[in-house]
């Protein structure tokens, strides 16, 4: 049934809330045009805006089975590893597990072929995988190679005793410092997209600037409170500092003649717990060839207009 918070919102993205994330934003527009979702027993078009006190009725699809993640031989910047943990430095460009339409040349993939104790929880496709970073996100990533490692961090997570902190480049002059806190939720048109949303999840991201060029572009060093998808990209976009190279949120192709050809987001460092010892562990990972070319390239560009 429809409550007072989902009143006006279009029958699709109401849907798009209550599924699976793995059904699709247009397998859901198809299910609709088909008949298969209802509104009070008629059927109705995507764009349809409910109304508080509606039932809607809808029949989810099955879920595609999934192919059990294959070994590669793929090389890993391995930072720390025992029998318990693995913290890996992941390039950018990597997926960290298989999804539907890339099954090869993950992190998991590479993980499988390196670690022959590595355990199935997470589910077939992502085994181990405690927490996520963007394709085009670089740095710094721990595994667990065990169900009490996996539990032990999730919980970590969840609780938000973990320290995770990145470094950006963003566009513009960025403020000293600042806490952003605004709400995430999933788009409600494009499904690859976050936005900020009034009932969204809560999302906290702090960040203080290292160092200003000019008016181009600021190096931000950013600790997010919370671990939204996307977070400290759409944060800094509704600043009015969009990552360089974002794609999604930011202006990519501007950015292109500085050398950027990815998002500038690097997961510098991360600090936890051992799962086993309990002991506090930090772990840093150097910051890639390509962010540290286009620092160089922003150092230049300020000299030449000085």
């Amino acid at each position: 049934m429809v409550t007072n918070r989902e009143n006006g919102w279009r029958l699709d993205r109401f849907v798009t809330e209550i599924v699976p994330n793995w059904v699709s934003r247009s397998a859901i527009q198809r299910h609709i045009k088909e008949g298969k979702v209802l509104v009070n027993g008629s059927m109705k078009k995507p764009s349809y805006k409910v109304k508080a006190g509606e039932h809607i009725t809808f029949e989810v699809p099955d879920k595609p089975a999934e192919a059990e993640a294959q070994p590669e031989n793929i090389p890993l910047n391995i930072i720390y590893e025992d029998k318990d943990i693995i913290v890996v430095n992941k390039p950018a460009g990597m997926i960290v597990h298989p999804v539907h339409n890339k099954k090869s040349g993950t992190l998991v993939n590479a993980l499988l072929n390196h670690c022959e104790d590595l355990q199935g929880i997470g589910g077939v496709m992502r085994p181990g995988i405690v927490h996520r970073l963007d394709k085009e996100t670089s740095g710094i990533i721990i595994v667990a190679k065990n169900d009490m490692a996996h539990n032990s961090l999730s919980l970590q997570f969840k609780a938000r005793s973990t320290e995770k902190t990145y470094i950006a480049i963003a566009r513009g002059r960025t403020p000293a410092q600042g806490q952003i806190v605004l709400p995430l939720g999933r788009h409600p048109v494009n499904r690859l997209k976050m936005t900020v949303l009034f009932d969204g999840k809560e999302a906290t991201t702090n960040y203080r600037t290292l160092r200003h060029f000019s008016k181009i572009a600021s190096v931000v060093l950013v600790k997010p409170k919370t671990g939204r998808t996307h977070q400290i990209r759409v944060h800094m976009k509704e600043i009015g500092h969009p990552l360089l190279g974002d794609k999604l949120y930011g202006k990519a192709h501007q950015d292109e003649a500085l050398g950027v050809y990815r998002h500038m987001l690097h997961a510098l460092k991360l600090c936890f717990n051992h799962p086993r010892t309990g002991k506090r562990m930090s772990f840093v990972a150097r910051i890639p060839e390509d962010m540290a070319r286009v620092i160089k390239n922003l150092y230049f560009l300020e000299d030449r207009e000085s």
